[in-house]
């Protein structure tokens, strides 16, 4: 039997195996031995031990698409990360490390920012501003009035997409503005596993019908940059490209180069302030990781 794991906690792994239902599963121990670990998104081989209590053991975890350590998911589309645009202010240094970290998975992502009937106008149209050319569609959303919910909702039709972002911007709320039948979804699961429906401690996965998933991630305050050589990580801005190829120098980084077209563009506005200021600090950043 073939499942997808939409949720593991404290060496269960709970399977979805379609019209049969949910199991709950243990892997198997070739996998320790592998240091292999199944991940939410994951789809599965089961063998099943008792059919009337549900239960299982997973015994091959099918090919990947791709897997990300921060969210620990497997087989995203693409990924949404959410801000709110009020309370608490967007950390655009934490924004600008989810996007790095995800282009370097080749997974698209969406911008939402949350709560913007709180927000001035001003605000939110300087986000937009800053984000326009960051190879990003921006979502400005108020779960409250329901504005904006309908065309973030259709960019995620048919996909499998990770919902992310730091606690307490709303991502709940999105999603039941999304999905209203999501409360429904996680409440069976929530049966079946027992927990509380409220507070997203560990990944999960939702189908919504029509081919199209969500994983709720918990949330986040932090993330750890990915393993990378610092002078690759300009490829991951795309508003940089096309200043790159006006700099005095081949294979310029954008830090400290006399005729850096890229540099110059963030001073005269071209490129924005906050992405420009991220992306050295990220450069820095991983300057120090290799040294020491």
């Amino acid at each position: 039997m073939e499942g997808k794991i939409i949720r593991g906690i404290a060496g269960f792994y709970y399977v979805h195996a379609g019209d049969d239902g949910i199991f709950e599963c243990k892997a198997k121990g070739i996998f320790r031995n592998n240091n292999e670990k199944p991940l939410v998104g994951d789809n599965v081989s089961l063998e099943v031990l008792d059919r009337e209590n549900m239960s299982g053991n997973i015994i091959k975890i099918l090919p990947r698409k791709n897997s990300l350590i921060r969210p620990a998911v497997a087989n995203a589309d693409q990924a949404v990360i959410i801000f709110a645009a009020s309370y608490p202010r967007p950390g655009l240094n934490l924004l600008d490390r989810f996007l790095l970290m995800m282009g370097m998975q080749d997974i698209p992502v969406a911008i939402c920012f949350n709560k913007k009937d709180e927000a001035e106008e001003g605000f939110l149209s300087g986000l937009k501003e800053t984000y326009k050319n960051s190879g990003s569609q921006v979502f400005l959303t108020s779960a409250y009035t329901g504005e904006g919910i309908a065309g973030l909702k259709k960019i995620l039709n048919g996909k499998t997409t990770v919902l992310a972002g730091p606690s307490g911007v709303g991502k709940s709320s999105v999603i039941n503005s999304l999905f209203p039948e999501a409360g429904m979804a996680v409440g069976d699961i929530s049966s079946k596993i027992k927990r509380g429906r409220h507070t997203t401690r560990h990944s999960e996965l939702f189908g919504m019908g029509g081919g199209t998933y969500i994983m709720d991630t918990p949330g986040f305050t932090s993330l750890r940059l990915p393993d990378a050589r610092k002078e690759d990580i300009k490829e991951y801005y795309p508003e940089f490209k096309g200043y790159a190829s006006q700099c005095r120098f081949l294979g310029c980084v954008h830090i400290k180069e006399p005729g850096c077209a890229v540099k110059e563009a963030a001073r005269k506005g071209g490129i924005a302030e906050s992405r420009y200021a991220n992306y050295k600090q990220f450069y820095e950043e991983i300057s120090r990781i290799k040294k020491y």
